[in-house]
């Protein structure tokens, strides 16, 4: 990889262009695709069981769907937007001002590199995390430092825009528990007290854009994603062996399963298996949104999802001890539940 390309605009403290090769990533899991995805654009506002039927097709296929008519503020999403390219936009210094702290889910972040040396992702990321019963301060001080005066309204937004998408994510949830003949409210009720994690998303071009990702193969280990992002493209879809790419369509939002619902439902819909690849002469941002539980909540199936014919797929495990197993031990990726189910059995008292 040329050094003097694309790579030299990338700035970032104690990051030297010697380590530049960090950001390749190995051919078989960046090996490129033109294929489309042709995944169900749904219509929230269609009849129940025809938009259960679709999700569920999708579910049990690839684990992701587009949905119109969402009822989230398309002014809104714009707003919260405007604020995440501002803020990208920042010189690094002012961005380094809310980098993210060891165990902390506020903040900004480089390329993940105070967590990993190799394998980096192309890109950018601050995230916020909204817990109902979360201290004030954190969140307050993230906001006031990033944005400077304006930052009470800009904080507002952030939260209405999370809000939006919390009531968006338990509507979806409803309709998840019909296409699977379960009660109606049932994923709807367990997750009412859960908390909301957004990470806002900067891909810069990339000249040497073949070789390396914005976002390697991984499954979300949270439960539900909502993903917003602009008009360049760039999320990908593993299925039937191959990587296809999921086409943004306006007014859309996209979402997508991840391992703590593949658990719900014993594993009877997948966890969506996906990645990012980076543009050569676009710069691209997304909003995603991650759905999960209380931290002490217990993930196990309902009891009509599991049978003779169907047994348990994994073991109980508290999200709070997923999450850690996350942050602290296994840097996620396709097999992260398969992986963390292998680790909580290792570590049970005997």
């Amino acid at each position: 990889m040329d050094s003097n390309t694309a790579f030299d605009s990338f700035v970032y403290p104690n990051f030297s262009k010697l380590d530049l090769e960090k950001f390749i990533w190995p051919k078989q899991e960046n090996h490129s695709s033109n294929e489309e995805l042709n995944e169900p654009l749904i219509d929230l506002e269609g009849g129940a069981a025809a938009t259960a039927d679709l999700v569920r097709s999708a579910c049990l296929r690839h684990g992701l769907f587009q949905v119109i008519n969402h009822g989230v503020d398309l002014n809104l999403i714009n707003s919260v937007n405007d604020h995440v390219n501002f803020f990208f936009n920042l010189p690094i210094d002012a961005k380094m001002r809310v980098h993210r702290l060891p165990g902390s889910f506020w903040g900004y972040s480089f390329a993940h590199a105070d967590r990993f040396s190799l394998n980096l992702p192309w890109k950018e990321i601050f995230s916020c995390i909204f817990r109902q019963d979360a201290s004030d301060s954190e969140g307050g001080l993230f906001f006031e430092s990033a944005f400077g005066h304006d930052f009470h309204k800009i904080r507002l937004d952030f939260e209405k825009y999370c809000d939006a998408m919390k009531k968006l994510s338990l509507s979806i949830m409803e309709i998840l528990g019909m296409s699977l003949g379960v009660d109606k409210v049932y994923y709807k009720d367990f997750f009412e007290d859960g908390s909301s994690l957004l990470r806002c998303n900067f891909y810069p071009r990339c000249e040497e854009a073949a070789q390396t990702l914005g976002t390697g193969p991984h499954c979300d280990p949270t439960a539900l994603t909502i993903l917003y992002q602009d008009q360049v493209g760039g999320l990908q879809v593993f299925v039937d062996d191959r990587w296809k790419s999921v086409t943004p369509r306006p007014g859309a939002l996209v979402v997508n399963l991840g391992d703590t619902f593949s658990a719900l439902s014993n594993g009877v819909y997948k966890s969506c298996p996906h990645r990012a690849v980076v543009n050569k002469s676009m710069e691209r941002v997304s909003m995603v949104y991650f759905l999960c539980p209380a931290e002490e909540k217990v993930i196990k199936p309902p009891t009509n999802l599991v049978s003779s014919e169907r047994l348990r797929q994994y073991p109980d495990f508290k999200w709070l001890d997923f999450l850690n197993f996350t942050q602290k031990h296994y840097r996620v990726d396709v097999a992260t539940l398969q992986n963390f189910t292998k680790w909580l059995i290792s570590h049970q008292p005997t």
